[in-house]
């Protein structure tokens, strides 16, 4: 039997990210992560949406599909009901994941369906030159807010938590041992896994900064005592922080949304017989079409 070797799950695409931008960090903690765990680059897939996050596929070296903008859940959720044996991820960016994909996202959610998502925050869009997103914070000014955005952010893990995650944590692109590690559980994880990862947009966004976040941070594990299957302390905890806080928040283990379905089968659609004999294909055509 041929010896299994790790692979990196890194291509030869160059990123164009910004100097700095944190999604490199993502990138690096997602591939030490698969690599970390065994997985060969055939059986993942990695779901990309639109926006400088999106460019992450070309650059980790498996399976991709660069989808439409917000469109990463469904395309997700489709490839692992065809087939379960594959390691499903998706990556989007706050505007990608919590703006036009919000709807997506909370019935991914609810319907516990067993992937990993992987958000990187930087509360504000880079690829179209600065405009608020659904998490940038309430007065923050931008190019399309020049008062000050005036909604309430978006708040994620509040979101998914009520939406009934069975997985939620949050990472910081400073550090990627700790994101690494994350990223290593979620995909562990049988069921929804939402990492939301606070990465600094270091061209447009001059608040949420490296330092911003290091001066606020704290991890959920800070003082004892916190019980990553009380979702109710896992609420109140974000609730404390006002969302400034990392770490494995929520996990509950139980069955993933593919174990209700009757007559799942284990064979994926990849690999199952759909043949019919000629006097089948007779009767379906009869039925139907006389």
């Amino acid at each position: 039997m041929a010896v299994q070797t790790k692979v990196s799950f890194k291509t030869d695409a160059k990123p164009w990210w910004c100097p700095g931008c944190g999604d490199f960090a993502v990138l690096a903690a997602l591939q030490r992560a698969a690599t970390q765990l065994g997985l060969r680059p055939e059986n993942v897939v990695l779901v990309a949406g639109i926006g400088c996050s999106g460019k992450i596929g070309d650059y980790f070296g498996s399976y991709n599909i660069h989808v439409l903008h917000g469109r990463t859940m469904p395309v997700a959720q489709g490839i692992k009901l065809a087939n379960r044996n594959l390691t499903v991820i998706a990556a989007s960016g706050d505007g990608d994941g919590y703006g036009i994909g919000l709807n997506h996202f909370i019935h991914a959610v609810r319907r516990n369906i067993d992937l990993t998502y992987i958000v990187m925050d930087n509360h504000i869009y880079g690829l179209t030159k600065g405009q608020y997103s659904p998490t940038s914070e309430k007065k923050f000014r931008t190019v399309t807010s020049p008062a000050g955005v005036y909604e309430q952010p978006i708040q994620p893990l509040v979101l998914a938590l009520a939406a009934g995650a069975t997985f939620v944590a949050q990472g910081f692109s400073s550090n990627v041992n700790q994101l690494t590690d994350l990223i290593m559980k979620a995909i562990r994880h049988k069921g929804f896994s939402l990492v939301n990862v606070l990465s600094p947009c270091v061209t447009f966004n001059k608040v949420n900064t490296y330092d911003f976040f290091r001066a606020n941070l704290v991890d959920v594990a800070d003082g004892g005592g916190h019980d990553p299957h009380d979702r109710t302390a896992a609420m109140r905890r974000i609730t404390e922080t006002g969302g400034l806080v990392t770490g494995l928040l929520y996990e509950e283990e139980g069955p993933s949304f593919q174990d209700y379905i009757p007559g799942y089968p284990e064979t994926p659609l990849t690999e199952a017989k759909i043949d019919l004999p000629t006097s089948e294909w007779d009767k379906i055509l009869k039925e139907h079409f006389g």
